[in-house]
């Protein structure tokens, strides 16, 4: 799982939820719930559409006392699926070992890059941070 740190990154860089599904991580980015990562499924946690705009509803958590959260008011943490995904065409292999632990290979505009990490869903999550940064 990504950092809260990179995931806000991205974030602020425009990437955007746009479909929250089952087994999509969040973070809520308040004092007491950051260090706490929750799952959206059906049974606990689940996406609802409402006319002021898509909401993450609680269902049966007492722990948090929390009905509800604004989509816009999380952060996600995408998988190393989605991640690479989202890299689309510009994705060309991942590596293991050397310095780092992973190593993330990207091609964008005929320019080749690397993007290093101890984790390999971190270093696809650099990967993606850069261009999203190269194309904003």
């Amino acid at each position: 799982m990504i950092s809260l740190d990179v995931a806000g990154k991205l974030k602020d860089t425009g990437l955007r939820w746009s479909a929250p599904a089952n087994g999509d991580r969040f973070v809520i980015p308040r004092p007491g719930l950051e260090a706490e990562a929750f799952v959206v499924s059906d049974m606990t946690v689940e996406v609802q559409d409402v006319p002021v705009g898509m909401l993450i509803t609680f269902n049966g958590t007492t722990k948090w006392a929390l009905d509800s959260v604004e989509e816009s008011a999380v952060v996600w943490l995408p998988s190393e699926e989605q991640l690479r995904g989202l890299l689309g065409g510009t994705f060309v292999a991942l590596r293991r070992g050397g310095p780092g632990g992973f190593a993330v290979e990207t091609v964008v505009n005929g320019t080749a890059a690397t993007y290093r990490a101890a984790s390999a869903d971190e270093a696809y999550a650099e990967a993606l941070l850069a261009l999203l940064q190269a194309t904003s």
